[in-house]
């Protein structure tokens, strides 16, 4: 066999520029349309006379966004519109731009009849906008994520040194007429610790401020590169020593399955005595409900909350009304400055994709070819597993930096586009801890962002082209793993999988063989081989009704080491996995979602 390998730094591959300008670029409406119709006539023949897109702004948009806007194409200003309005309106339309206030669902992109083709999130959040209907009616959906950065972080501050000095709960106890200067005697900041969780863009801008008010200043952060947190001061922590050594938390976090409700009871347990707590990135990463009893309780001293799980929260939420906590109504990104960034941002997106350009801040994929797309499914899900698994088994503290992939194939290098294949292992690497949404169009730029250096390998292997690949191979180099039999002969955290009769298996951890299907979630034990240990292990889940699809073992030799891989249905509660780590044969397991 022989091998290739491209290491440039995150290249972007060429895409076929006429067919993807023809996908994303407007077009006049069809001459099957009734122009006469009396509630669209001048709307359509405006369009038509003056042979530009249509641009529908559904929200208010500052005045600088829709002067770059109307340079390029009709605006329409219509604000609150009616689902039905929308619906109507939207087939005459070749982009929409929204807030978080309407909802573009899939009712609107079936209205449009395939004329519109782009979608323009003012902001970073796209819960409003259904992207599985975008993307199956070629629809490119764009965000603006950079430009409302400096006021989340100057609202943390602010958040950070009221809360400290009590300054909410002071100005009203004056405008209530009383003197309580005994009560609201507050805490200094110099010298205490900071843990910024979470070390991206808003997060790094809080560590700046921060560190000017003489804290100390911490992170955690699995994708923060060390460097860039070094030349901050900042010192890069895993979870359990953030959450342990903080004098003050602050949460820059956006909200994943992997982060819901990541400060919960277990949490603040591990906390200092007398914590302080600011929020201004999602509500949903704090168990509310946990953090009153962490209040009560004295564990936790103070909160200031920007954001909240339901909002606006119920009126008489005892995590509203609590005496030690201070609020405001999700304004981090509420300064005048920040909301002409944004709309210069979006409208900047919306007119480069009208144009056929490539969008950075895409947050869903053109449409793949049907017949590229049939070929590489099952590859696919396979890769976007990988990514998921290998990122979960490297420990916190050290981020990851560099990423090998492997193909192996009998296919030439002409034959084989992995464009997908790697935007996929980018996905599972990147999207378990972040807000961002990867796909053909953005995954290389989310990967440079994050500091991931990616390079590809093609092993050219003899035997028939018919299957695209053989197998697919993740590794991470320079890092340390929560499962040291991860770790490959050279060092790498390394993961291997195949495709069987269409499912993804995993093949290979580290230097030991498995055959696992990657399906539903699974559980890694390293153990001494032995009679038994597949017996033991099943009937602790089988009590607690945890069901098992797969089970393998691969070992070095007989009676020596082993790895033990089992895909279960369900997550195992935390006795099953104490349990199963109890037993003494086993010397090492760790618990991955895929």
């Amino acid at each position: 066999m022989a091998a290739s390998a491209s290491s440039s730094l995150l290249f972007i591959p060429t895409l076929n520029k006429q067919s993807f300008t023809q996908s994303l670029s407007w077009r006049l409406p069809s001459p099957s349309l009734h122009l006469t119709r009396s509630n669209t006539s001048s709307f359509v023949t405006m369009a038509a006379l003056d042979a530009k897109p249509t641009v529908l702004v559904a929200e208010k948009l500052g005045e600088a966004g829709l002067e770059l806007l109307k340079g390029f194409a009709n605006v329409d200003c219509s604000y609150n519109l009616s689902q039905e309005e929308l619906c109507t309106k939207i087939s005459l339309c070749d982009a929409l731009i929204v807030r978080s206030g309407t909802k573009v669902s899939r009712d609107v992109f079936e209205s449009s009849g395939g004329r519109l083709k782009v979608v323009g999130r003012a902001g970073v959040g796209i819960d409003n906008v259904d992207l599985s209907a975008a993307t199956e009616h070629g629809c490119l959906v764009v965000n603006a994520p950079t430009a409302n950065t400096i006021a989340a972080a100057e609202h943390g501050i602010a958040l950070l040194t009221a809360m400290s000095r009590n300054i909410a709960q002071a100005d009203a106890s004056i405008k209530a007429g009383k003197w309580l200067r005994n009560k609201y005697v507050g805490v200094s900041l110099v010298g205490k610790t900071l843990a910024v969780m979470g070390f991206g863009k808003v997060g790094s801008e809080v560590a700046r401020r921060a560190k000017g008010l003489g804290m100390h200043v911490i992170a955690h952060d699995p994708y923060a590169p060390a460097d860039r947190a070094h030349a901050i001061g900042v010192e890069l922590v895993s979870f359990d020593e953030a959450m342990a050594t903080a004098d003050f938390i602050s949460l820059h976090m956006p909200l994943t399955p992997t982060t819901s409700k990541i400060l919960n009871d277990e949490a603040f347990s591990k906390m200092k005595k007398g914590v302080r707590i600011v929020n201004v990135a999602r509500g949903g990463v704090i168990d509310e409900d946990a953090l009153v009893r962490a209040l009560d309780a004295g564990n936790v001293a103070q909160a200031a909350l920007d954001v909240f799980t339901v909002e606006p929260p119920q009126k008489d939420s005892r995590l509203i009304q609590h005496e030690n906590v201070t609020v405001t109504p999700h304004l981090g990104a509420s300064t005048m400055e920040a909301q002409e960034g944004v709309a210069i941002e979006i409208a900047e997106a919306v007119v480069g994709a009208l144009k056929g350009e490539l969008a950075a801040t895409a947050v869903n994929a053109p449409m793949v070819p049907a017949e590229v797309l049939s070929e590489l499914a099952p590859f696919v899900l396979l890769s976007e597993k990988l990514g998921r698994l290998a990122v979960q088994l490297v420990a916190g503290g050290s981020g990851v930096k560099s990423v090998k992939v492997t193909y192996a194939s009998a296919r030439g290098p002409d034959d084989l586009d992995t464009r997908l294949l790697r935007a996929m292992i980018i996905k599972g690497l990147i999207e378990p801890i972040s807000s961002v949404f990867v796909n053909l169009v953005n995954a290389d730029f989310s990967a440079k962002q994050r500091g991931l250096r990616i390079t590809e390998e093609r092993i050219v292997l003899d035997g028939s082209p018919e299957n695209p690949l053989e197998y697919v191979q993740v590794q991470i180099a320079n890092v340390e793993s929560k499962f040291a039999s991860a770790i490959s002969e050279t060092g790498e955290v390394k993961v291997e999988g195949r495709v069987k009769d269409g499912i993804p298996h995993l093949t290979k951890v580290g230097s030991f063989d498995v055959d696992v299907s990657m399906d539903g979630s699974l559980i890694l034990c390293r153990q001494v081989d032995q009679p038994g240990m597949i017996g033991r292990v099943g009937s602790i889940l089988g009590q607690e009704n945890v069901n098992v699809s797969f089970m393998s073992v691969g070992r070095i030799a007989p009676r020596k080491q082993a790895v033990m891989a089992i895909g279960v249905d369900d997550e195992p509660n935390k006795d099953a996995l104490k349990k199963i780590g109890d037993i003494p044969a086993i010397e090492e397991f760790v618990f991955l979602k895929l």
